[in-house]
């Protein structure tokens, strides 16, 4: 399994074309919680911070970018759109305090990628298993809508991360948004064209030999699960798909096992 080029060297939140230097999962983080450059996330994340919900009134809300989260010796590195406003955006921890994050990690215990299936908050004790989660932009966007030129400042942070998340064999988007971002982040680091597979559960883009695979999954929003267009079944599924194509060592074609409509 080939590694990411090291052509890129992170540089802040950049990503310029030279040699690699020392970073760390660490320091993206860091950079993540501090970053200022979106006016428009910036003023909306801390709106959502100081005004709070009504159930969440006690509570002290994070109000800042978020960091990815989970085994920095992973396998699988999934990606979400962004922070809820009253999800992440509270807690500090990506898919941690809102409905989507309480159907996400309830598949990833059961397909045996964590150690509990709930999600609650920073000192819950949940642990990923050869599992990394992450977001392609770090704060929360008005109506979960971030603008491409917000996804355009943000996405060097998961570039960096793959950078740095050498054993990733697979990448699985969820939704739409993440698919996008993530075809684009993945083609740059790991010098492959962009893919031109649709969007659709269970869809599988090649990025060449020796190179991981990506996956696509609905994003577990209450839409989604609420209408069935996304079940616990069609997750775990998904999930132990991509494990078992690393026992096997086959190289996905076309698409995964169906498990719903294009989007």
């Amino acid at each position: 399994m080939s590694t990411p080029r090291d052509l890129i060297r992170p540089v802040g939140n950049r990503v310029r074309g030279q040699r690699a230097v020392t970073d760390s999962l660490v320091a993206v983080g860091r950079e993540v919680t501090a970053c200022r450059l979106c006016p428009r996330l910036v003023r909306y994340r801390e709106a959502v911070a100081r005004e709070k919900k009504r159930e969440f009134r006690s509570e002290t809300y994070w109000g800042r970018g978020v960091p990815g989260f989970g085994d920095p010796q992973a396998r699988l590195v999934v990606i979400g759109l962004a922070p809820a406003a009253h999800g992440s955006n509270r807690t500090g921890r990506v898919f941690t305090g809102d409905r989507s994050a309480a159907f996400l990690v309830r598949a990833f215990y059961s397909a045996g990628f964590a150690n509990q299936p709930t999600s609650l908050h920073r000192g819950d004790g949940l642990h990923y298993r050869d599992l990394y989660l992450t977001a392609a932009v770090r704060c929360a966007p008005p109506e979960n809508r971030p603008s491409p030129e917000e996804l355009g400042r943000c996405l060097p942070f998961l570039e960096r991360e793959l950078i740095l998340l050498g054993n990733a064999r697979s990448i699985l988007a969820l939704g739409g948004f993440a698919w996008d971002a993530s075809r684009r982040a993945a083609a740059r680091i790991y010098g492959s064209e962009v893919p031109r597979t649709p969007f659709a559960h269970g869809a599988v883009a090649t990025l060449g030999p020796g190179k991981p695979m990506l996956y696509a999954s609905y994003h577990p929003s209450p839409q989604n699960t609420h209408t069935r267009k996304l079940t616990q079944e069609m997750l775990v599924d998904l999930l132990e798909q991509i494990r078992g194509s690393w026992a096997s060592g086959s190289e996905a074609r076309g698409r995964a096992k169906p498990g719903g409509k294009a989007a």
